[in-house]
């Protein structure tokens, strides 16, 4: 391979890389925070009905 390819490689990569990298955190920070909703929700659910209203 000529040293021009090898550097034109170098170069473009990243460049490919760094928005799917991104577009990965995103959906797996949606997906973490949906999960995490569904525990919440479960949770309160599956308490006593006296404990979900607190008088404040």
């Amino acid at each position: 391979m000529e040293w021009q390819f090898i550097v034109a490689m170098v170069v473009i990569v990243p460049v490919i890389l760094l928005p799917v990298a991104f577009v990965w955190y995103l959906n797996l920070g949606g997906l973490y925070a949906t999960v995490r909703e569904a525990r919440a929700k479960r949770a309160a659910e599956k308490r006593p009905a006296t404990e979900k209203v607190r008088a404040g």
